[in-house]
């Protein structure tokens, strides 16, 4: 397995993806994605096996401490140097899952954000990934603002 930067043609396969991992309500749009592609490619990061997308992780790069229900839909190009690292999306291919992919995924852009000096990651997550992400350092800071697909939310930050 390799992890990489994202690229444009990748955008397909990313999408099939999205759509295996969460409902229609909550996977994000082509355009969503393709902006995500465009704007944030150093903090979208792609697994590859046998060059085959079998997995992804992105976020942008926040000033506040929660990801908003408003960063679904727009976004801005990362900061160079500092902020919080968010994860919008991580998705594992149905095939590829219970393989440590998620994990390498994320240390991955734990990596990309140490090195460009961010406070935190942060993310947001159903009741059943809770345990999931606090094995991975995370700390649940209780119930989101989030409205997004009419869930219930949990804030989880990783201090870096």
């Amino acid at each position: 397995m390799m992890i990489r930067e994202v690229m444009k043609k990748d955008l397909s396969s990313i999408m099939e993806i999205e759509r295996r991992g969460f409902s229609v309500e909550e996977a994000a749009s082509e355009a969503a994605m393709a902006e995500r592609i465009q704007k944030i490619p150093d903090s979208f990061l792609i697994a590859e096996h046998e060059h085959q997308v079998i997995g992804f992780v992105v976020g942008n790069v926040m000033t506040k401490r929660y990801i908003t229900d408003d960063q679904f839909e727009t976004l801005t190009n990362n900061l160079a140097i500092g902020g919080i690292q968010s994860i919008l999306s991580l998705a594992v291919d149905p095939a590829y899952r219970k393989l440590g992919v998620g994990q390498k995924l994320m240390e991955q852009l734990e990596d990309v954000a140490t090195r460009q000096q961010r406070e935190a990651i942060s993310l947001t997550c159903l009741t059943h990934l809770v345990s999931y992400y606090e094995k991975l350092g995370y700390v649940n800071e209780g119930i989101s603002d989030s409205q997004h697909a009419g869930e219930v939310w949990y804030n989880l930050v990783k201090s870096l």
